[in-house]
């Protein structure tokens, strides 16, 4: 059953059905999930309809099934490539280049790494490389051999991609959220008792990579290209009961606006918040405030100085008495309006403070106890 699979996903591929190609590839891989090969193929199909952080995700699952398997390394170098994560793709390039030094695309492909790596140091004047990333997302040398096809499975083929393109993508399995501080980003998935040697955590120059695979179950796939650069070394993550946290250690202290990179943002805001360890984490719907200790000084200082009447104006009075007096004095205060059923407020605790204070009603009135 996965050979026909492979064999169709193969046809596929050849008649540029790529879409078509990884739906085949990825019920195969249902069947045989520990076949590397086929991940490295959906890789390679992935990075032909611009899937770059799928097909780094293929990439590193091949790898970690076979690290011997050298096209997964040209795969994820490739896909890196062309998501100008240059120092990744350089070091899948070079791991690839070890396996196989006579192949020669390794080593062209470090070239053009070395050439946009010094670019973005300054180090070097912006120039065109040979091939631009959309030249080279898939070159022939990389595709399947290719098969004779039956004009009967070609017709089923194409009545199957037509299909696959009106499929509407599926809901998330887990919520995600995010917040960040000016050093680092703090991503959250809300997965509920997964083992922890069912969650794999990746990370990039700009690509977060997360698959939750349990034994049974649809693996879970979240492969944001982020908005911002990250330091991969510094990275790290933990699997909790309730969830995974995710910590992102920042290139720059830079605010992002989003998790996930957007080409229609051009500004980057930098962060207004301090690296001081006692501030509030800030929220992706965070806006520029007041200063809230100025105005809350501010507020006090207007309250104070309200003119009140009546009743209020003598509340206030006493309030502030309460306010700045001693101890003693806070005593004899509690103690007679209390014991005085709300008729007497003394501030003397020397007189007060060792007999019990007698109610007095006001002229005109009479004070009752309430019997009960």
């Amino acid at each position: 059953m996965a050979s026909d699979l492979v064999t169709k996903a193969k046809e596929a591929f050849i008649d540029d059905h790529f879409e078509l190609a990884v739906d085949l590839y990825s019920q195969a891989i249902l069947i045989s999930p520990t076949n590397a090969d086929l991940l490295s193929d959906r890789s390679q199909a992935n990075i032909k309809l611009k899937n770059f952080t799928e097909a780094v995700s293929d990439a590193n699952k091949a790898i970690e099934l076979d690290p011997s398997i050298s096209k997964a390394y040209l795969r994820k170098g490739i896909a890196c490539f062309n998501l100008e994560e240059y120092q990744t793709a350089k070091t899948a390039f070079e791991a690839g280049a070890s396996l196989v030094p006579e192949d020669t695309r390794f080593r062209d492909w470090i070239k053009k790494c070395d050439k946009c790596i010094a670019e973005e140091n300054g180090e070097l004047p912006t120039q065109s490389l040979d091939a631009t990333p959309t030249e080279v997302v898939a070159t022939p040398s990389q595709a399947p051999e290719e098969t004779d096809a039956d004009p009967k499975d070609v017709k089923q083929i194409n009545s199957i991609s037509s299909e696959v393109a009106t499929r509407m993508p599926a809901k998330p399995k887990y919520r995600h959220e995010y917040y960040q501080k000016p050093e680092e980003a703090i991503v959250t998935i809300f997965a509920k008792g997964i083992p922890a040697e069912s969650v794999s955590v990746n990370f990039g120059e700009q690509i977060l990579s997360v698959t939750i695979d349990v034994p049974g179950e649809e693996a879970y796939i979240f492969q944001p290209r982020l908005f911002g650069k990250i330091i991969p070394a510094k990275c790290r993550y933990i699997v909790l009961s309730t969830k995974i946290e995710i910590r992102l250690a920042k290139v720059e202290p830079i605010h992002w606006t989003s998790l996930e990179f957007s080409k229609d943002t051009l500004v980057v805001r930098s962060s207004s918040v301090s690296s001081g360890g006692n501030q509030r984490p800030v929220y992706p719907s965070s806006k520029p405030t007041k200063d809230w200790d100025k105005l809350e000084a501010q507020v006090k200082k207007e309250e104070k100085d309200e003119k009140l009447d009546g009743d209020a104006a003598l509340n206030k009075f006493f309030r502030d008495i309460y306010q700045d007096a001693d101890e003693d004095t806070r005593r004899a205060m509690r103690k007679s309006f209390v014991e005085s059923n709300g008729t007497v407020l003394s501030t003397n605790w020397k007189e007060v403070g060792s007999k019990e204070v007698e109610g007095t009603a006001p002229d005109g009135m009479e004070l009752r106890k309430w019997e009960y």
